[in-house]
C-alpha cells in the first residue's frame, strides 16, 4: 500500500458548530473541516454574528472557497441572509477548475443599505489545526459521536483528553468499559510475527490489527470514499507517471529480534528500531534520500523517515519520524508512540505527516511474504517489509542452521536511483541489522 504525501486543496464540513444569528467572538471556533489528514477547527477573524452559512454540513468545497458570513451587528443580518445564497443540500461543491486561482470566494451581494459593512466569510482554511476555543461547549471528533451512537455513551458525562478538552474516541471506548486501542500499524516496519495475531502485535510494538477484510459498508452498499481515502486514490493515479524498479534483499533478523527483546522494556518498539537503522544507512547513502524534481535531483537537508499507518476508518497517513539518523533510538520511540496516537485523532499537524524523504511500508503483522509497495509522490524510494519467518539457511561452510529472515523490497524512483544505489543501500541495512543492531542504541 502506498504513502500520502499532499498538500489540502479541499476540505468537508463535519460539523457546523454556530448556527446563523449566534454571536461570534474573535478567535471563537466556528466550524470543523475536515481535511484529507485531520480535524480542524476554523476560527472567526472577527466578533460579530453569524449571519448565513452556504454550505452545510456533509458538504466539501475547495480552500478559499466562502462557506459562511459574518456580520458586525445583529441588525445586518436580515439584509445579509435575504440577498445571500441560499444553502445548498448536504451534496459535495464541485471543486474549482484546474486553471482557477487557489482562494475562491463565493459572490455574495452586499446587504440593501449602502453603508452596511461587508459580511466577513468564513472560508475553508489552508493551514494546520487552530486552538480551540469550547466556551463550554460540548466539542467532540466526529469518530467520538458515532462510536457514542453505536456503544451508548453520554458524551455530556465525558471529560475529554483531547486539545482543549475535545472528546477523543478513546474516551468513548474507556467510557464504555472497552481498552482504548491505537491504530493499526498496517504499514509499520516491526517485521517479527508469531502464531497469533495479538502476539506479533506485541512483538512488533504496534497494536494488534483489525481482523482482515474488516468492511467499511454493507454487501450491496456504495459507501463514498472519505476525504483520506479520495487523497489515497489521488496519490494512486499520481504514482503511474513514476518510472519505478523494484530490488529485494533477504535479511536474517535474529541479532535484531534479540536486540529488540532486551529494549523493549524501555519504551522501545520494533517500528523504532527500523527507522533508526534505516535513517542511519540512508546518511551513507543521499542518494536514496533524494527525490525527482523538473529542476533536478533534490537532496533533503534531513532524513526524516515517514511510515504508512492504516486509519480505522479507511485510508493511509504516513507520521514522520524527522531527523531520523540523528535522533536517539529512545526519543525516537517516544515520537513515534506519540505520532500513531494523535494521527487515530486526526490531530498531526501538516509538517507531522507531509515531510517525510524516505517511507516505509509493513504487511508483516499479516503474515505476507513479500510485496511491493507503490512510490509516494514527491519521494524517491519506498522500502516494503514482509514477516520474518524462520528458514533453513545454508552457511558458507556448507552447514544447516535455522536462522529467522525478512525479505525486504525497495521501489524506487529511476530517474533518481539507478540500481547500483539501491543494492548497495539495502547491503549495508542488512549488515547493520545483521551484525551490529546495538549500535543502534548508542
Amino acid at each position: 500500500m502506498p504513502a500520502l504525501s499532499s498538500t489540502m486543496t479541499e476540505g468537508k464540513i463535519v460539523e457546523w458548530l454556530k448556527k446563523p444569528g449566534d454571536r461570534v467572538e474573535r478567535g471563537e471556533s466556528v466550524l470543523v473541516v475536515e481535511s484529507d489528514k485531520a480535524d480542524m477547527d476554523v476560527e472567526a477573524f472577527q466578533e460579530g454574528f453569524l449571519a448565513s452559512v452556504l454550505l452545510p454540513s456533509g458538504g466539501t468545497a475547495p480552500v478559499g472557497e466562502t462557506i459562511g458570513l459574518i456580520v458586525e451587528t445583529e441588525a445586518e443580518i436580515a439584509a445579509v441572509q435575504a440577498s445571500a445564497p441560499a444553502a445548498p443540500a448536504a451534496a459535495p461543491v464541485a471543486p474549482a477548475p484546474a486553471e482557477a486561482p487557489a482562494s475562491v470566494a463565493a459572490a455574495v451581494p452586499p446587504p440593501a443599505a449602502p453603508a452596511a459593512p461587508v459580511p466577513a466569510p468564513v472560508a475553508v482554511p489552508s493551514s494546520a489545526p487552530v486552538a480551540m476555543a469550547t466556551g463550554g461547549r460540548l466539542v467532540a471528533t466526529p469518530r467520538a459521536r458515532k462510536l457514542a451512537g453505536q456503544l451508548g455513551v453520554a458524551l455530556e458525562s465525558l471529560r475529554g483528553s483531547g486539545p482543549h478538552g475535545r472528546i477523543q474516541a478513546e474516551d468513548v471506548e474507556r467510557a464504555a468499559g472497552q481498552a482504548a486501542s491505537l491504530p493499526r500499524v498496517a504499514e509499520g516496519t516491526a517485521p517479527a510475527v508469531t502464531s497469533a495475531p495479538a502476539a506479533a502485535a506485541s512483538a512488533n510494538g504496534s497494536a494488534a490489527p483489525a481482523p482482515v477484510g474488516q468492511a467499511f459498508g454493507n454487501p450491496g452498499d456504495t459507501v463514498a470514499f472519505n476525504t483520506l481515502q479520495a487523497a489515497v486514490n489521488r496519490n494512486m493515479v499520481a504514482s503511474l507517471a513514476v518510472p519505478c524498479f523494484h530490488v529485494g534483499y533477504t535479511i536474517t533478523t535474529d541479532r535484531l529480534d534479540a536486540f529488540a527483546k532486551s529494549v523493549k522494556s524501555k519504551g522501545v518498539t520494533m517500528t523504532a528500531l527500523i527507522a533508526k537503522a534505516v535513517g542511519v544507512v540512508l546518511a551513507r547513502h543521499p542518494q536514496v534520500n533524494a527525490s525527482f524534481s523538473e529542476g533536478g535531483m533534490v537532496y533533503p537537508p534531513a532524513i526524516n523517515v515517514a511510515v504508512a499507518v492504516a486509519m480505522d476508518d479507511g485510508g493511509l497517513i504516513t507520521p514522520v519520524l524527522a531527523a531520523a539518523d540523528r535522533t536517539d533510538l529512545y526519543s525516537l520511540s517516544r515520537s513515534w508512540a506519540d505520532l500513531v496516537a494523535r494521527s487515530r485523532s486526526k490531530q498531526l499537524k501538516p509538517e507531522e505527516y507531509s515531510t517525510g524523504t524516505f517511507t516505509l511500508s509493513n504487511l508483516g503483522m499479516f503474515g505476507v511474504d513479500r510485496f511491493d509497495a507503490i512510490l509516494p509522490p514527491g519521494t524517491g524510494a519506498i522500502l516494503a517489509v514482509a514477516a520474518s519467518r524462520p528458514a533453513v539457511v545454508a552457511g558458507k561452510d556448507g552447514s544447516i542452521a535455522v536462522k529467522r529472515q525478512m525479505q525486504v523490497n525497495l521501489t524506487a524512483d529511476h530517474r533518481v536511483i539507478y540500481g547500483t544505489h539501491a543494492a548497495a543501500f539495502l547491503k549495508d541495512l542488512a549488515q547493520l541489522i545483521e551484525t551490529a543492531p546495538e549500535s543502534l542504541a548508542l
